[in-house]
This record gives C-alpha cells, structure tokens and sequence, in this order.
C-alpha cells in the first residue's frame, strides 16, 4: 500500500540560516544535523543541585552490577527483529540472528567486559540519524526529530541493562504513579482515562478547571549527563551500571543520513538518544520529580505533561500560578526548558472566569480545543470533534484503499480494512466513546462504506455484510474495548489502579459474579457516559467464569461467546 500510495515522504528543501534554499543532499544533511547538534544543553557543572533521595532501602538494595549470562544474551537474540534498520557499524541484525549460535559466547564475553570494566566500545557510540517530519513546514529544521539508528549489539545490551533498571525500579516503587509513558501497563489509554476521571468528577460537581499543557523544548535532546547521573545515584542506581550509562553517555557522535549522503560527525554533548532501548528509562528517571510539591495534579507521558487544578475562586487561580512557577524553578534547576510559546490553557466548566496564566513572564495562550496524546478534546469535553476527526483520517485511508486497489476480494480489503482504517476509528476509544446518536452514525459509516466496497456483497444488508466477514459493529467494539480495560485493572496489569475508578459492591447477592460494582448518581450526561460509569452495567452482567479468566486471551473468548448467546449484549 505504501508502495502504491501517490504522496511520498520527502524531506526539505530546506531554509537555511540566510533564509537561502538547501537544494543538494549533501549540504541538506549539514544542515540537519548542525541543527540537531545546536539544540544541545551546555551543562553549568559549577551549580549542579542536588537530586532528592527517592530511594531509601538498604545499601544492598541498590542496583550495582549486572551478571550477562549466555542463555541471557541467546533469549535476546531470538527476540531480535530481522528487518530492523543497521548502525552505524553495518551490522544488520538478520546477520546477527543467522550467525547467533556462533556469535553468542563471544558477545557474552564482549557484554560482560564492558560491564566489568565501565567502558563502551567507541564504534558502539556511534549513531547515524534518520530525521522524521513531525509537524509545520517541511522546510524548517526545527520540524523534524532526530532519530538514532545505533549499533544492534549495543542495543542488546541496552535492553538487558533497561531490564534490570526496570526491575529495581519497580521493585522499589520509585516511578511516580503520575507517569504512564515507557511503563508496562501504562499508555497513553491510563493517562487519559485518568485524567478525564478527575477532569469529570469536578465537572459534574459543577467546579470549574483549567487545565494547562506543558511543552519541553527537545526534551530528548537536551538532558544534561552530570544532572542525570546524580538522579541515578538518588534512585539506587551506581556502581558498575552507573559507571557503564556514564561511558555510554559520553563521547557519543552522530551524523545525518538522507538519500545516500551522510553529514559530518559531530559530538553529541547532552540528550539521550532517541531510538535507543536505555534512553527513555533514563528520561523517565531524570522527569520523575518534576512534580515536587505541587499542589494541583500532574499528568505525565514521558516529556507529554499536564497540570490540572480547579478554578472555581482567585485563591484556586493563585495556587495554579504558584505551581507554574515551581514548575518554571524546576525546569531551570535542572536545565530541561519549557517552550514557553507552546505552553496552553484550556478553561473547561460552566462560569468559568477564564484566568490568565503565565510561565517565564509569558502569558498562556488560552485554547478552546487541544490534540492530547492523540485524541481531540474540546472546551465542552464532549466527544464530537474527535469523532469528526477519526472520521475523516478514516475515510481518507479508505479511498486510497478503494483508489489503488483493483481487485476487491476481501481476502485482500478485509486484512487492509483492519490495518489501516479502523485503527483510527478506535484508538483510545474508552476515553471518548460516543453517546451521541448523530457520532455513532457517523463512524459507523465508514465500516458500512467499506463492506459495500466488495462486489460480491454490495446488494445485501448491512448486517449480513457484517456476518459474512466475521466483523462486530463499531460500537459493539467500543464496548468490548472498555470491558477489556476494565479487566486490565481488575487484574491488576494497567498502571490505574481498579478502586481510583471503580467501588466493589459489598451487597450480598445470588445470581452474578463476585466482582459486581456499585452504580454512581451523575449529574451530567458527560460523566454518566464517562468510561468509569459507562461500563458499570455490562460488567455487572458478566458471569463468574467470564471474570475468573486468567490471561485476557481468554477474557476475550469468553466475550465471543456471550456475544453469540446473548443478542445485544454489546449494543448500548
């Protein structure tokens, strides 16, 4: 399809710093990366601060070595995908994996060498840049993101080191349950859903919130090594693994690399790579107390951040401000900038007396709607703009399915439908769910226009199309997806906990299963419909073997199967 697709990605031509036109690959790549290599933080080492001890367990707590065993360095290679891009070094990993029984040992060796000794080969540091186009002009530098292509060896041993950071950190708590980026059970789904839960609640309450978002300036890039490292140390990380991230921090180079000409190298002084396996651990660790004592909520994904607070007096507006500007010290202290300009607020709720806002003496601008993670909200909170816009990425998709395919047999729409289209019609869809008539129509739309895309079952009923593909309805789907998230959190595998969104109902009863939940009083329709009321009745309606499955695989057999005994289950 992306083959056949008429619009191809292309990078530049660029404007240049005399507002001149970058034609020539190679003076194209020299610009890119002297632009990458520009917004790098050049550390102040005179007035380091000092990080606040996260970990307080006992000395031999603390994460100082990793042992690399072969049958470790083995698991590792099976795991590796063959089609992934080679470093720097032209390794590509379908070699690796073909010559792994012969290659293993040694790069065991190699691993536990450059552990034991804290040194990183320097070929290891070396990476070639891709740059990816995020958003604005195309003729602007400051519109892509760098995106380092590193040596698959090292990469290896960056997973094996990300593990045992991982674990430590787990075991001990240390990740603040504000962040949900890079986190296993975490998503942008958990960021969302417990943000509109709070977000709601006040809303239904009739108090009024601003909710501000917050942009780093090339947060990636710009983390200073030394002030990382101490946030190491006060997170128990030292030792040999403190001595291995510092060498592989340092002395790091990278060159752009764009239509067969590569750039210069140049040093690589701040940042943590972006495409590494180790990378966004790091930056989890040095964000992780950027909240501080904050008095209003923080919602994190990685560098993504939101702080909400109520603004129903002068006092509540004070208060937001005051954490602005904690956020602002913060921010200075350990050198990782906002980008002021990009900074918003939204005023959300009825009466809201829409306070101006400011960070580093800028005001906020004030926005009535706002893409967060992914999903479109609007001042009112309800989910229509961001059914129109799901609508249109869809439909847009499904054209060009419908353009640059000839022979429509659904053994070839069929897996094209589920790949490329309807990903957009149900992302994140526990968190905006429509309860609206006119949103669920339009949605379903699109799957009615791609079922009359097959010849052979254009003249039959929307249903039967349905039945003779083996697909559910899109809302049936919706539903099924918040049954799914809420199982997540029953069995504990999402970072929400079940009881911050739902209460067990302790009422003895005979019929059901044990985990029935207690149904809320709303006021407004936005919180009835709100993922944490919505789903209340159809769990409830689940049996007990349905709720005692153990893996979600079966979770979801056991759906299929009341969906075949139990017309409607699904529908709203």
């Amino acid at each position: 399809m992306r083959n056949r697709s008429k619009v191809k990605p292309t990078i530049g031509p660029l404007v240049d710093d005399k507002d001149g036109t970058v034609l020539n690959s190679q003076d194209l790549v020299e610009e890119l990366n002297k632009y990458f290599a520009s917004v790098f933080t050049e550390e102040d080492l005179i007035n380091v601060p000092c990080a606040k001890p996260l970990f307080h367990g006992k000395a031999s707590d603390k994460l100082l070595d990793v042992t690399i065993t072969e049958e470790i360095v083995r698991k590792k290679f099976d795991s590796l995908r063959t089609d992934k891009s080679a470093g720097a070094d032209d390794m590509s990993p379908r070699v690796i994996v073909e010559l792994k029984d012969a290659i293993s040992f040694p790069v065991t060796h190699i691993m536990n060498a450059s552990i034991q000794t804290g040194i990183v080969p320097d070929d290891w540091k070396l990476a070639n840049v891709t740059p990816v186009y995020k958003t604005g002009g195309k003729s602007h530098v400051g519109n892509y993101r760098p995106i380092s292509l590193t040596s698959q060896i090292c990469k290896l041993q960056e997973s094996i080191i990300r593990d045992a950071v991982i674990d430590h950190l787990d075991k001990h708590g240390l990740i603040q349950d504000t962040q949900h980026g890079f986190r296993k059970g975490g998503s942008c789904l958990s960021n969302l859903i417990r943000f509109l839960d709070k977000v709601t609640g006040h809303l239904d309450a009739d108090e009024c919130m601003d909710i501000i978002y917050l942009d780093f300036s090339k947060a990636f890039d710009k983390v200073p090594h030394f002030r990382l490292l101490q946030k190491l140390e006060q997170h128990g990380i030292s030792g040999k693994v403190s001595d291995w991230i510092q060498s592989w921090l340092r002395g790091r180079r990278q060159r752009v690399c764009v239509n067969g000409c590569s750039s210069t190298w140049r040093l690589v002084s701040s940042g943590v790579p972006q495409g590494s396996v180790l990378g966004p651990v790091l930056f989890l660790i040095f964000i992780n107390d950027l909240e501080g004592n904050l008095v209003n909520s923080v919602f994190k994904f990685a560098d993504d951040t939101k702080l909400l607070g109520k603004a129903v007096s002068d006092e509540d507006r004070d208060q937001l401000q005051t954490d602005l500007e904690l956020l602002l010290d913060w921010s200075n202290t350990w050198q990782l900038p906002f980008n002021s300009s990009k900074c918003k607020v939204m005023h959300i709720g009825r009466n809201n007396k829409h306070h101006t806002y400011f960070i580093d003496n800028q005001k906020l601008d004030a926005v009535h709607e706002e893409k967060d993670l992914g999903v479109y909200f609007a001042s009112d909170m309800k989910p229509s703009r961001h059914c129109q816009e799901a609508y249109s990425k869809a439909s847009k998709i499904l054209g060009m399915i419908g353009r640059t395919i000839t022979y429509k047999n659904y053994d070839i729409l069929l897996p094209l439908y589920k790949t490329l289209v309807r990903p957009h019609l149900e992302y994140c869809s526990p968190v905006w769910s429509p309860y609206y008539s006119k949103d669920k129509k339009l949605l379903e739309r699109v799957q009615h226009r791609f079922t009359r895309m097959i010849p052979s079952l254009k003249q039959l009923p929307y249903e039967n199309r349905l039945k003779h593909l083996g697909l559910w309805t899109l809302e049936e789907r919706r539903n099924r997806a918040d049954l799914l998230e809420a199982f997540r959190m029953y069995k504990g595998w999402s970072t929400t906990p079940f009881d911050t969104l739902f209460t067990l109902n302790t009422t003895v009863s005979t019929r059901g299963h044990s985990a029935k939940l207690m149904k809320n009083r709303c006021r407004l329709d936005l919180r009835r419909h709100f993922f944490s009321e919505r789903v209340v009745n159809r769990w409830n309606g689940l049996d007990q073997r349905v709720i005692d499955s153990a893996t979600l695989n079966s979770f979801k057999t056991g759906l299929d199967r009341i969906r075949k005994t139990s017309i409607g289950f699904f529908m709203d």
